[in-house]
């Protein structure tokens, strides 16, 4: 669990896994140099191992350093703004072992607010590398109660094979946070390894309490690290096409009636529409810069590699997000 302040939503994060039955399970908490008093709340009232860092390393990095420290055959990994039902870690924990080949096991998501809604059950992919999670935004009408395969979990409340990871590496801590687990999920189902998504793992989310809803820095990172993910793990006639879709995107965004929904809610009028338009461009900015290192890194990944550049397309198309909900 990666942590940076926000005391009171650990507090019971840290409770909601108190609840936890039917699985023998370790809790390292990174924090990542918080002023709140939070990472000494966990030593003392919960007896977590707790991994200090001076300074805040971001979500990749810190995540990194608890896998390293953990010991188990399993990883799970749960936001700090998260809280788990009872049945969470043994239910990821079956789903992970359920099969050889399944290297990632996915929850069920639902909105901390109003847990009818759906905030992510597995993820879904646009072309350009814009991944957004399953039926987020979606009332729970039951469509996926149900065991079955995804592209790969979300970040927030997720379990990791020990062996994949030893295998594929952890997080790619260039992407600091905002797509990382895209790109740690797309990696390992190029190196052939599956993910399954199970309804039995539930968990209530507070949604965008990082950085917040309204950041601006959440948006640049979020587009960064879309063209970062693309420039490593694409095909090369999928990345040919990333302008493309980019541009579809855009456009869909400008066409579709917004009616107050997703991210531009939360930028109102021209100004706010106008913030939206600089951070996408620094963005862009800062993901070219870093271009060559991707580049690099994806000469690396061809050692990994058990997927044809064909199936990695089948992969995503077979995922992929719609435009109208892109949009």
């Amino acid at each position: 669990m990666v942590n940076w302040n926000r005391r009171d939503l650990l507090r019971a994060c840290l409770s909601s896994l108190c609840r936890q039955t039917g699985v023998a399970f370790e809790v390292i908490v990174v924090d990542n140099g918080s002023s709140d008093g939070s990472a000494d709340m966990a030593e003392r009232d919960f007896g977590c191992r707790v991994i200090r860092n001076a300074e805040n390393r971001g979500f990749c990095a810190a995540n990194n350093q608890g896998i390293r420290a953990a010991s188990g055959d399993f990883i799970a990994l749960l936001n700090n703004d998260a809280e788990a039902e009872p049945d969470w870690l043994p239910a990821l924990r079956r789903a992970c072992a359920s099969g050889p080949d399944i290297g990632m096991a996915a929850s069920k998501i639902l909105v901390w607010e109003d847990p009818r809604i759906i905030d992510k059950a597995g993820h879904l992919m646009f072309p350009d590398g814009q991944n957004r999670g399953r039926g987020s935004g979606a009332w729970d009408r039951g469509q996926f109660d149900r065991e079955e395969e995804v592209l790969w979990p979300d970040g927030c409340a997720a379990m990791y094979r020990r062996a994949m990871l030893d295998e594929i590496g952890g997080f790619d801590e260039d992407f600091f946070a905002y797509g990382d687990d895209a790109e740690l999920g797309l990696r390992a189902r190029i190196a052939g390894w599956r993910c399954l998504y199970t309804h039995r793992a539930v968990v209530r989310h507070h949604r965008g309490s990082t950085l917040g809803k309204g950041s601006a820095k959440r948006l640049e990172l979020i587009e960064r690290n879309r063209l970062l993910l693309a420039l490593k793990l694409f095909p090369a006639t999928l990345l040919w096409l990333n302008p493309v879709y980019f541009a579809m995107r855009l456009a869909a965004g400008l066409l579709v009636p917004q009616k107050g929904a997703r991210d531009t809610a939360y930028f109102p009028g021209v100004k706010g529409k106008w913030t939206i338009v600089r951070a996408l461009w620094r963005g862009q900015v800062e993901g070219f810069k870093l271009a060559p290192r991707m580049l690099r890194k994806r000469a690396e990944v061809r050692s990994i590699r058990r997927l044809s550049s064909r199936d990695i397309r089948r992969l995503i198309f077979a995922h992929r997000l719609p435009l109208q909900e892109v949009a």
